[in-house]
């Protein structure tokens, strides 16, 4: 009966060394693999950086004002003043229908109700 153990237990001791080795692998890997996408992540963050840093520069008050100037023939673009924007009171918002009301008498009552049970109906 022992030697039948010690095998069993060396079985198990080779089969739990091969899967802490496989693990072991697959967990370096893993690392691998996010050490990679943290590096992609800072170069995109980087990027994102430099777009915004541009558009800044490309959208400053200046510039576009000289772009305006530059082109008026072509775009007729004028300053806003404020008296170009309308009041909430111009606004014309759509009238809502209200529901037909009709007189207590033509609708019925609430005592009119008719009943429908089945020895009413004779069955």
């Amino acid at each position: 009966m022992r030697p039948v153990l010690y095998v069993l237990s060396f079985l198990a001791l080779i089969a739990l060394g091969s899967w802490a080795y496989r693990e072991n692998y697959a967990t370096q890997a893993a690392l691998k693999e996010v050490r990679v996408l943290q590096g992609t992540i800072a170069d995109l963050r980087e990027a994102l950086s430099v777009q915004r840093a541009e558009w800044a520069y490309l959208n400053r008050p200046d510039r576009l004002r000289d772009l305006v100037a530059l082109n008026f023939d072509a775009l007729r673009l004028l300053p806003m003043e404020p008296w170009q924007f309308g009041s909430p009171a111009q606004v014309a918002y759509p009238v809502p229908e209200l529901p037909v009301i009709a007189p207590p008498g033509e609708a019925g009552e609430l005592g009119d109700v008719q009943s429908t049970s089945a020895t009413d109906e004779g069955l």
